[in-house]
């Protein structure tokens, strides 16, 4: 008797696996609730900042909750942004390039994964070589063949080489779509090709349906890499097409020429304001696509830069 509740009680605390019994769940709850607060505290930290007022800023007893809310800020730095305008360049340098990478990384994993490609191993080392070597080797030479294409200082020279499976971080999709359709069952081909289906059908009926997950992962990193881009966009576009994150790195001196701002000065509050209106459309993205997000990322084993 005294053995069968001394078992019990060792398995509510510890249960068969650690996670299991109430010491492990603690631990691990705890972790999570760190690590989480980690997380979310520098998001909590901006928004509280951003809906204060210049008194609240100076007074040193209002450290996390405001006396007041004060959107005047989100007002001021939507001005600043020029946003709606700003959001379109963003969303015109940011979708579609993710989107054309998306496309074309896969075609290339397909063909390397399902057809028999000479010197696949030199391919591979050249693909992961686009990746390894740090891209500011190459960006003057390509600044200059921009330049001679009439493309510099346009969309265009971000768009194109995503077209053609150089964006950015392409090779890691690559690898993605590689793996994923080199898993697929070859008898689903093989049934295909029985039914009279060519490998352009077998392609789009078979192998894409059964890889959405991995397009999903592939397009949300892709558009979150593009999204968070400054120095290529810096480099390569015109004056005259700011993104919101290069808006938000020439914050002061756009402040500084932004109209219907007057008696208004620059201060931290602001400048928090304006950062979480340009994440805001990643977070958005995100909360829609989580579910398949998370779904991809189990079922391709990526993780994040």
């Amino acid at each position: 008797m005294k053995a069968n509740t001394k078992n019990k009680i060792k398995h509510f605390f510890f249960g068969k696996k650690l996670s299991e019994g109430l010491i492990g769940r603690l631990v691990l709850y705890g972790l999570l609730l760190i690590i989480g607060f980690v997380y979310l505290l520098p998001l909590i930290k901006m928004f509280t900042y951003s809906i204060k007022d210049l008194e609240d800023l100076v007074n040193p007893i209002v450290e996390w909750i405001p006396t007041k809310i004060y959107l005047v800020n989100y007002q001021t730095s939507f001005v600043v942004l020029n946003y709606f305008k700003t959001l379109g360049v963003s969303l015109l340098v940011t979708l579609v390039p993710a989107l054309l990478q998306t496309a074309t990384t896969s075609i290339a994993g397909y063909a390397l994964a399902k057809f028999k490609v000479k010197f696949k191993a030199v391919i591979f080392l050249l693909i992961l070589l686009t990746y390894l070597v740090p891209s500011q080797i190459y960006m003057i030479p390509k600044y200059v063949m921009f330049h001679q294409m009439g493309i510099l200082e346009s969309v265009w020279a971000i768009i194109l080489p995503a077209f053609f499976g150089q964006g950015l971080s392409s090779a890691i999709f690559i690898l993605i779509f590689y793996q994923f359709f080199r898993m697929q069952p070859k008898v689903l081909d093989e049934s295909g090709e029985i039914d009279g289906a060519n490998p352009f059908q077998i392609f789009f009926k078979i192998g894409v349906p059964l890889a959405t997950p991995a397009y999903l992962t592939a397009f949300l990193f892709s558009f979150v890499w593009y999204w968070n881009e400054t120095y290529i966009s810096s480099l390569f576009l015109g004056a005259d097409l700011y993104t919101l994150q290069l808006k938000l790195l020439n914050f002061s001196s756009q402040f500084n020429l932004a109209q219907g701002i007057s008696q208004t000065m620059l201060n931290e509050a602001i400048r928090y304001a304006a950062t979480i209106l340009i994440i805001l459309p990643v977070l958005i993205v995100y909360i829609i696509m989580q579910k398949w997000f998370v779904e991809g990322i189990d079922r391709t084993g990526v993780t994040g830069e």
